[in-house]
């Protein structure tokens, strides 16, 4: 969506609605339920309220991470109101940079609070893991070097929404870990991402102009194509992989397959600027999709 016209500001739940991206959160509750049915395939138990802390903890930290960069970027001066991605709520007029920094604080004291609870069942591993997310959740727009503002954004996202999330779900749960886990964390944390990735190659010449240097505006459009299929694909080799290693029900997330496959041909295609949004969505659905139907299948063969 454009904003060279900016529609005029609606009601206060459509503002914080629009302004959390909610067609991307599932982003973050996939790794969790992932890795959450790992340790249920192993121990034959689930502590559901820990389960559903980790939720909204993983929920909150993504949410307060896209508060904060809505804000952030307009202030700096990255958001123009020739941008080409969905609406930001600051550069819109809907909310202050102000009043959506405030937000991502609530966002994230919250996720604070729940990190005690959860700290308190996982002990030292999970401490480390929520104070290094909440930092990475501030570093990815904010500070003196963004992660957002570098060529290191996907890896960051591969990182935190993938192999951590993952680890620390399947800890929280059982006190153990597995070397599936790091597999787990691809297949969902890849797709992540690949999200980012689309998103900053629609932006790689307005982000070059205003001194970002993204990973897809220094790859080029080619490059940039063969790493998306990469990380869009990669979930599919994880999958199989994990389904080898023990855990033969979670190639049903391979049901996703072609839709992954036509992902990939439509970034290479894509006409514009609307096109490559339909494909960022796409996969962000296509990704979380993928990672609870691999969950479904480890619990399904884990409890018959």
């Amino acid at each position: 969506m454009s904003t060279h016209a900016l529609p005029p500001r609606p009601a206060a739940p459509i503002v914080w609605w629009t302004a959390i991206r909610p067609r991307t959160l599932g982003m973050s509750l996939a790794p969790v339920v992932l890795g959450s049915a790992l340790a249920l395939a192993e121990s034959g138990a689930l502590d559901w309220l820990v389960l559903l802390a980790t939720l909204a903890c993983a929920a909150l930290i993504q949410i307060g991470t896209n508060l904060y960069n809505d804000a952030i970027d307009f202030e700096r001066g990255t958001d123009r109101p020739d941008r080409k991605g969905p609406l930001r709520v600051t550069l819109a007029g809907w909310a202050s940079a102000g009043e959506v920094k405030r937000g991502a604080l609530l966002c994230l004291l919250l996720a604070l609070l729940l990190g005690a609870y959860l700290c308190t069942v996982g002990g030292l591993p999970i401490l480390a893991i929520g104070i290094a997310s909440l930092l990475a959740g501030w570093a990815y727009s904010g500070g003196p070097w963004p992660i957002s503002h570098s060529p290191f954004g996907e890896l960051f996202v591969l990182l935190f929404f993938g192999v951590l999330a993952v680890l620390g779900s399947h800890w929280l749960q059982s006190r153990t870990l597995d070397h599936l886990d790091v597999l787990a964390g691809v297949a969902v944390g890849a797709p992540a991402a690949a999200v980012l990735l689309v998103n900053n190659f629609r932006d790689r010449e307005s982000d070059l102009r205003g001194g970002r240097r993204t990973l897809a505006s220094l790859l080029g459009p080619r490059r940039a194509w063969l790493v998306f299929a990469l990380l869009v694909l990669a979930p599919l080799a994880a999958l199989v992989a994990i389904g080898l290693g023990g855990h033969p029900g979670a190639v049903l997330g391979l049901v996703c397959a072609p839709t992954m496959l036509a992902l990939a041909r439509r970034f290479r295609t894509a006409p514009g600027a609307a096109a490559l949004n339909a494909v960022l969505v796409d996969t962000a659905r296509a990704g979380t999709r993928a990672g609870l139907l691999a969950a479904a299948g480890i619990v399904g063969l884990a409890v018959l």
